[in-house]
């Protein structure tokens, strides 16, 4: 199997890298000055789960070699349009598209331009970020990458394929069966703990300390939960239950990703993430005042970002 992951960031970096390491054909589609480091330097790992140094297959978009039978996605939401052009030659009669992005609003585009038959559902969970020097340090030992079809059989040739090739990785890969409940309940998850901590500019367990703090989260949650529900896909007790324990933690040190890019004054998700799951409950009957103000106060960072670039 030829696996082609967009991007050596932190999140494709990792999961490709431990790929490669177990002996898949893994080629990492990069630009210009990344090519030229990794080829340079390797692919270094940072992590819990042991240190590696890998030297991977590279390409940019110039020199792709033909079509590869899985494409990874990890890319930021607000880069998906210059990924569709990047992978498309890549694209070809079998090739499985396989996003693991947060949300849920860029299986629309990709549908629109591969066709849905070749875009499995997929996310993944881990926290990961470049270092200084480009390496990839990975906070924390866990590790988990799903994927699987979004429609007819669930253990298709290629998803089994996939299962097989990955079964050596250094990390947890698992085949689901109900890729679209667990992206829904992801997608809950990381909507209301971006909110909450970007609007708070704090981690949950500083809002949990906070007289109103652990009320606001689950106000949050509620919210989100209530438009997943009503798209079809009901948080299970489960995933329910270790969202609330989370959000109430007073000890909690965590913080959303996108929460940690705003800190450091970067591009956010707030659209693809928040605003999109704001649109999904309008169009559905939902209310969602308390993700409306953490959104209001997303789309001011924004304006003000871009003010400041201009």
């Amino acid at each position: 199997m030829r696996m082609l992951f967009l991007g050596a960031g932190g999140t494709g970096g990792y999961f490709g890298g431990r790929a490669a390491q177990a002996g898949v054909d893994v080629t990492f589609l990069v630009r210009d000055a990344r090519a030229a480091s990794l080829r340079e330097h390797g692919l270094r790992l940072r992590s819990p789960r042991g240190d590696a140094t890998i030297r991977p297959k590279v390409a940019t978009i110039n020199d792709l070699d033909g079509h590869y039978d899985v494409i990874v996605l990890s890319c930021k939401a607000y880069d998906l349009g210059s990924a569709v052009t990047a992978i498309r030659p890549a694209v070809g009669p079998g090739s499985a598209v396989l996003p693991i992005m947060n949300g849920m609003a860029h299986y629309d585009v990709l549908d629109h331009t591969f066709g849905a038959h070749r875009v499995l559902g997929g996310l993944c969970q881990i926290s990961a970020t470049l270092g200084p020097e480009g390496e990839i340090v990975h906070m924390g030992a866990h590790a988990s990458f799903l994927f699987g079809e979004r429609a007819g059989d669930p253990r298709s040739e290629r998803c089994v394929a996939v299962e097989q090739a990955l079964s050596r990785a250094d990390f947890s890969a698992r085949l689901s069966e109900t890729i679209h409940q667990d992206c829904w309940e992801k997608y809950v998850f990381l909507c209301s703990l971006a909110a909450g901590t970007c609007l708070m500019r704090g981690s949950v367990g500083e809002i949990a300390s906070t007289a109103d703090g652990q009320a606001i989260m689950l106000n949050l949650l509620a919210e989100a939960q209530a438009v997943s529900a009503a798209a079809g896909y009901r948080v299970r007790p489960q995933a329910d239950g270790a969202a609330r324990k989370l959000f109430t933690d007073t000890a909690s040190p965590v913080t959303a990703s996108m929460f940690r890019d705003l800190r450091q004054g970067l591009r956010v998700e707030a659209d693809h993430i928040v605003g999109d799951m704001i649109a999904r409950g309008a169009a559905r009957g939902i209310a969602t005042p308390y993700l409306r103000v953490a959104y209001s106060h997303l789309q001011v960072y924004q304006q003000q970002r871009e003010a400041q670039a201009a």
